[in-house]
């Protein structure tokens, strides 16, 4: 970043000061360090001369801190929330399919994706794609009727989508997945439970490409549209 400091200014009496000197200090407000270390020794070190109620940002772990006349604690936001929401997008009009771009980056490994509120035109299964990728999906559903208990299955052996991943009618959308390393440049695995008027389903996922997603396509297999709803992207925190 540009403000990011490595040293915390001390002037002295009848100092002059600098033109930079005075922009670095009306742009920063809070000194920003990218590290503990570099915040630490910009104070002086192990011997650093701290008033209580001193501020500052860590770009390492993205939280502002306060030193409280012993040692350093964190204001927030912190990294340790086990799932934070890294994007949102609301589904348009009797639309077949949702492209959700920038969902996936270094930034998290895993991912917790929902879809809450909207409709289906009519009884809809939902597919899942990885942004660009139309091949080489595989896929196992686990169904349990509820009238019988019976369970049933199905597969995609190299098909062209997760061809079971969510459902939708006239009252709802349903979509609960967690996807497993779509950043990195291997293959994805992905988990999904959702719900239909007969039974409950589970589908195991795995996507054999070892490339590196950004972003997903969620679509209706050519069963009806969706109107409404909001998709939710979460990332799991790594720590």
């Amino acid at each position: 970043m540009a403000n990011t400091q490595t040293t915390v200014p001390l002037f002295v009496a009848n100092q002059v000061l600098t033109a930079a000197q005075q922009n670095a200090s009306a742009g920063t407000g809070v000194p920003v360090f990218s590290t503990s270390v570099t915040r630490d020794a910009a104070f002086g070190g192990s011997n650093k001369a701290l008033a209580e109620g001193q501020l500052c940002y860590l770009e390492s772990t993205n939280v502002v801190q306060y030193y409280d006349g012993a040692a350093w604690a964190t204001v927030g936001p912190t990294t340790a929330s086990a799932l934070v929401l890294v994007k949102t997008q609301t589904i348009g009009t009797s639309v077949t399919s949702v492209a959700v771009t920038d969902a996936f980056s270094a930034t998290y490994d895993n991912y917790f994706i929902t879809i809450n509120g909207g409709v289906g035109s009519t009884d809809i299964n939902l597919s899942t794609i990885l942004t660009g990728s139309t091949a080489n999906y595989y896929q196992g559903r686990f169904a349990n009727t509820y009238s019988t208990a019976n369970v049933s299955g199905g597969a995609d052996n190299n098909g062209s989508s997760w061809s079971g991943t969510g459902t939708a009618n006239s009252s709802t959308i349903f979509f609960s997945m967690t996807i497993n390393q779509p950043f990195l440049a291997k293959y994805t695995f992905a988990s999904a439970t959702y719900y239909n008027t007969t039974a409950a389903i589970l589908s195991l996922n795995e996507h054999r490409v070892n490339t590196s997603y950004t972003g997903f396509t969620i679509g209706t297999n050519g069963m009806g549209s969706l109107t409404g709803g909001t998709i939710r992207v979460y990332g799991y925190a790594i720590s």
